[in-house]
């Protein structure tokens, strides 16, 4: 995939990918599809089991972006893998409590954490 196109940073941690969004705004139709193949290719084709979503860089998450998220959630899960977010902004962290995502997602609140662990 071309740089330009890179919607998320990707690299390996103690044995775990950290996946560290580039965007500020992940609003556009276009950008939250490149983001969802991104990721899901650590799945599907990197076989990846151990995933941190680092969302340090996120100012602005569409609901349309929140689907990619469960969809990863769910592809994780269907190889017995583990994934986890770190490093949300408290406003974008409201919305994934009043959607209860929260519940469903394993947040923590800076990478180091999200790394012990897995």
């Amino acid at each position: 995939m071309a740089a330009g196109n890179r919607r998320v940073d990707v690299e390996e941690v103690n044995g775990v990918t950290v996946a560290k969004f580039t965007d500020k705004k992940i609003l556009d139709e276009g950008n939250i599809q490149l983001i969802g193949n991104q990721l899901f290719s650590l799945v599907d084709e990197d076989r990846r089991m151990k995933i941190v979503l680092d969302f340090s860089n996120v100012e602005y998450l569409s609901s349309a972006a929140l689907g990619k998220l469960i969809t990863m959630d769910k592809k994780v899960k269907s190889i017995n893998g583990k994934l986890r977010f770190c490093s949300i902004r408290s406003d974008i962290l409201e919305v994934f409590k009043i959607t209860r995502l929260d519940k469903l997602f394993t947040i923590k609140e800076n990478q180091e954490q999200a790394l012990d662990g897995i």
